[in-house]
C-alpha cells in the first residue's frame, strides 16, 4: 500500500480517501472524476498526485484502506459473545456509526467491488476477494440465544424477518447521509430510534415475562 498519502496528517488523509470513496462509490472507478475528488479534498490535483501517482492506484488504496479499516474497527470488534440477537445487532450498529461519524461513505465499501472496464483493475479485485474475510452480515445471527423467542415460532425464518428490518433501518441512516452532511446528523436520536425499533422487534419475536 503506497505510504504517501497514509502519511499525511489525519484531516487532509481522511479528506482525500472520503472524497475518493464517495467519488469511486457513486460513479464506479471507470467514471470516477479525479478532478472531483480533488476539489472535494479542498486540495489541487497536482498535489493529489503528489501523494499517489494515478487513478488507479488511489483507488486500489482506497479498496485496502478501507478493507483493513473494516476489519479492525468493525469485524474485529465485535462481542459474539454477546447472545441476545438485538443486542447484538445494537452493538454493531454503535460501531457503525462510530465509523459514520469520520468516514460517512465507509457502508456503501461493497460498491466498489464492481467489475470495471479495467482487466487490471479487475484482476486486482478478484485476488482482493479471494483473501477478503467473510462479513459479518451472516454471522452476527449464528450461535444467538433462541430460547427467548416465543414457542411454535420458527426461528429461521425469525432470523430474515429481523435481518430484513435491520437492513431496513441501515439503508434509513444511509439515505440521511446521502442527503445531508455527517456532521449534521443527529446520532442521538438516530440511536434512540433504533432502541425503540429494537423494543418493538422483542415484543414480536420474545417472550415476555408475563408468559
Amino acid at each position: 500500500m503506497p505510504t504517501k498519502l497514509l502519511d499525511l496528517e489525519h484531516q487532509r488523509r481522511d479528506a482525500i480517501l472520503n472524497a475518493a470513496l464517495k467519488e469511486f462509490v457513486l460513479r464506479g472507478f471507470d467514471n470516477a472524476s479525479t478532478n472531483v475528488i480533488a476539489k472535494e479534498a479542498g486540495i489541487s490535483k497536482a498535489l493529489m498526485f503528489h501523494y499517489v501517482n494515478n487513478k488507479q492506484e488511489l483507488f486500489l488504496l482506497v479498496y485496502d484502506y478501507f478493507t483493513e479499516l473494516l476489519n479492525k474497527e468493525y469485524f474485529m470488534r465485535m462481542d459474539f459473545t454477546e447472545k441476545d440477537i438485538f443486542d447484538r445487532l445494537r452493538q454493531s450498529y454503535l460501531l457503525q456509526i462510530e465509523l459514520i461519524k469520520q468516514y460517512p461513505w465507509i457502508f456503501e465499501f461493497n460498491k466498489l467491488s464492481i467489475a470495471t472496464d479495467s482487466e487490471e483493475i479487475n484482476k486486482e479485485l478478484e485476488e482482493r476477494a479471494s483473501k477478503k474475510q467473510s462479513s459479518c452480515g451472516t454471522e452476527i445471527f449464528d450461535m444467538i440465544d433462541e430460547s427467548k423467542f416465543r414457542a411454535g415460532l420458527n426461528i429461521e425464518k425469525c432470523k430474515q424477518f429481523i435481518f430484513w428490518a435491520n437492513v431496513g433501518f441501515t439503508n434509513e441512516i444511509l439515505d440521511d447521509i446521502r442527503n445531508s452532511e455527517a456532521s449534521n446528523l443527529d446520532y442521538e436520536r438516530i440511536v434512540s430510534t433504533l432502541d425503540e425499533y429494537f423494543d418493538e422487534l422483542r415484543k414480536i419475536f420474545y417472550t415476555s415475562s408475563n408468559e
